[in-house]
């Protein structure tokens, strides 16, 4: 039976996975919340779907899941101007300031999330034990 960890683990893989592959699907979205002083908004928008999709799945295989929740940590960082632009003009995805300033801590939640879930603070211990 697999641990609440492991379920965590494919839980945010498919969500990383989905989220990448809807990048593509409805490019609009993420396009429109990507800041105008960032250049090339096609290929940041290309290159942070398929991220998410490769990210994701590395976090599902055990073997590389190390990297693909460090990796998923870092993308998650990369991409929180997005979400800070977004609370700064609110217009772009209607919905209440309310949610908007939600929004923002909810980065912090994934990290977390992929952190615990990858065993990320596990290898670090036994990484700080080992030396």
């Amino acid at each position: 039976m697999p641990t609440l960890r492991t379920i965590a683990c494919h839980a945010f893989a498919i969500f990383f996975v989905v989220a990448g592959i809807n990048h593509f699907v409805n490019p609009d979205f993420y396009l429109q919340i990507i800041p105008p002083y960032l250049p090339w908004h096609d290929a940041i928008n290309a290159v942070s779907g398929a991220a998410e999709v490769l990210l994701g799945i590395l976090v599902a295989i055990p073997r590389t899941r190390r990297i693909g929740g460090w990796g998923s940590i870092a993308l998650l960082i990369a991409i929180f101007p997005a979400n800070l632009y977004v609370y700064a003009h609110q217009e772009l995805i209607p919905a209440t300031p309310l949610l908007h300033l939600l929004r923002l801590p909810l980065q912090l939640v994934f990290i977390l999330w992929v952190y615990w879930a990858a065993g990320l603070s596990e290898s670090a211990r036994s990484s700080a034990s080992a030396g």
